[in-house]
């Protein structure tokens, strides 16, 4: 994969991330993994890339929900869908901030630091759309949102063994892009 140019590479990298997060959410029928795709990408492509990354995800999530899942179209669910993709772009800036404030630190240290940035930030944008609608407040119960930082991180794990699998094969390496 040598013969790639650092933007088709890092283009590809957005691409294998967004069908990885469908993936996870289909096999695991839960949310799609917004925070951990956040931090992951604050360590390894540019902002840019970082953004269409969460749309790409965000996009493809809805196509899921709408299509697939039955979702109804209703001013509500259009609201929350707006929402998430904010929640998605605040949790990606937010990690990418975080990232670039520690470029010293240790790699592990960064990307703790980046998720955890990443799902306060996606639920502080949540928790907007709940006020704003009066509505979603279950999703806020500490026990639920336990359970989903620690869902989030364990499929943070796995992009990373995705993304371990791409350096070997030499798509896209650490700080390459950062």
């Amino acid at each position: 994969m040598d013969s790639l140019s650092p933007a088709t590479a890092r283009h590809l990298w957005v691409g294998l991330m967004t069908v990885a997060s469908t993936v996870t959410t289909l096999v695991l029928a839960c949310a799609t993994p917004f925070p951990a795709l956040a931090a992951i990408a604050a360590l390894y492509v540019r902002r840019q890339e970082g953004i269409i990354l969460m749309l790409a995800a965000w996009a493809v999530s809805q196509g899921v929900g709408y299509c697939l899942l039955g979702y109804q179209m209703t001013a509500e669910n259009a609201f929350w869908a707006v929402t998430m993709a904010l929640a998605a772009i605040a949790a990606v800036m937010c990690a990418g901030w975080v990232a670039g404030r520690s470029a010293g630190a240790h790699p592990a240290l960064r990307l703790a630091a980046a998720y955890g940035v990443a799902f306060v930030a996606f639920k502080l944008v949540v928790l907007g759309g709940a006020v704003l609608l009066n509505s979603g407040w279950a999703a806020f119960a500490p026990d639920i949102l336990a359970r989903q930082f620690v869902r989030y991180a364990m499929i943070l794990g796995g992009l990373l063994g995705l993304q371990y699998l791409l350096d070997r094969g030499g798509l896209l390496r650490a700080g390459v892009a950062v």
